[in-house]
């Protein structure tokens, strides 16, 4: 899924080898005024990349298994995929902010000052966190997963280098990027651990009320500095704190086959093509990637999801 100016552009590999691609509108919200308000931004955009990311996950489940009645199929998916959304965010909140929380109280209470017992709590969020990615990407659907990731990540690479989109000229590109959604969620950690650092931790209602609501608030910090590190890469010492992000990537992207970046670099042609109103947006069903573009008219500039973070895919 490579994300547009106004329009997500998807492609999906049918179980028969068909590649069709698939246009999603985003949040006119998302994509208001508000979106230049720095810190608030952040927080659009991360909630844009899960409605997003779920209407993906959606088309992208129906077309797999290529029902009869795709319509239907869509509305019963919707349904269980914004259940799904819902259940794992709130798992990850308990994961990657409860827990911690419960297991630092043991060593606050054993004696621990609060500087000592908030540094334990970010360590402990921060191996779940690789954990987690770790242990889900041995699974062999999580891999092929991992592997579009990368395909994804080589296309844009080689749209922002102005190399031609094709198998040949992408595979020279590296599957990690600097504006990758795992960058986000990476420095959404790393920022929690150094802002909770200096909270107090009494009272305990206090000490889980504050990780929780603060959340949007770490998640403006982190786009921010995302957005920052992604303008000045030329910096050393930018690349430098990034490199965490970009070694995180060795876990959540693969090197991906030529069927996968067929998929990315027909994802990334039809986003420019939309944006360039060399076709029609397909937002109410599929296409083949091989019919031709319809042209529309009013003009408007590429943008790809790795440009405007988070995310990803």
């Amino acid at each position: 899924m490579i994300r547009g100016q106004s329009r997500a552009a998807l492609a999906v590999r049918r179980p028969d080898g068909i590649i069709v691609r698939r246009s999603i509108p985003l949040e006119t919200w998302a994509n208001s005024a508000l979106r230049g308000v720095p810190f608030l931004r952040g927080v659009l955009v991360l909630l844009e990349t899960l409605l997003v990311g779920m209407k993906s996950l959606t088309i992208s489940a129906n077309e797999a298994a290529a029902d009869e009645n795709p319509e239907e199929d869509q509305q019963i998916s919707s349904i269980a995929m914004a259940s799904l959304l819902t259940v794992s965010l709130v798992l990850g909140i308990g994961i990657f902010f409860l827990i911690p929380v419960l297991v630092s109280r043991v060593i606050e209470n054993a004696g621990a000052n609060d500087f000592t017992a908030n540094l334990v709590e970010g360590g402990i969020r921060l191996g779940l966190f690789i954990g987690y990615v770790w242990i889900i990407g041995k699974m062999n659907d999580i891999k092929r997963v991992f592997g579009y990731h990368g395909a994804e990540h080589m296309v844009v690479h080689a749209h922002e280098a102005g190399e031609p989109l094709t198998v040949e000229s992408v595979r020279r590109f590296p599957p990690a990027h600097p504006r990758c959604g795992t960058s986000f969620l990476m420095t959404v950690v790393i920022v929690s651990i150094i802002m909770f650092m200096f909270f107090p931790r009494d009272p305990f209602w206090f000490l889980v009320v504050s990780r929780i609501v603060l959340v949007p608030v770490i998640a403006g910090i982190s786009y921010e500095f995302i957005r920052f590190a992604g303008k000045h890469q030329g910096n050393i010492w930018i690349r430098l704190i990034s490199s965490p992000n970009i070694l995180l990537q060795d876990l959540t992207t693969r090197q991906p086959d030529d069927g996968m970046m067929e998929v990315a670099i027909t994802a990334i042609n039809y986003a420019i093509a939309m944006d360039d109103d060399r076709a029609v947006p397909s937002d109410d069903k599929s296409e083949l990637s091989s019919d031709p573009f319809e042209p529309v008219t009013a003009a408007a500039t590429v943008t790809t999801a790795e440009q405007d973070p988070p995310a990803t895919s």
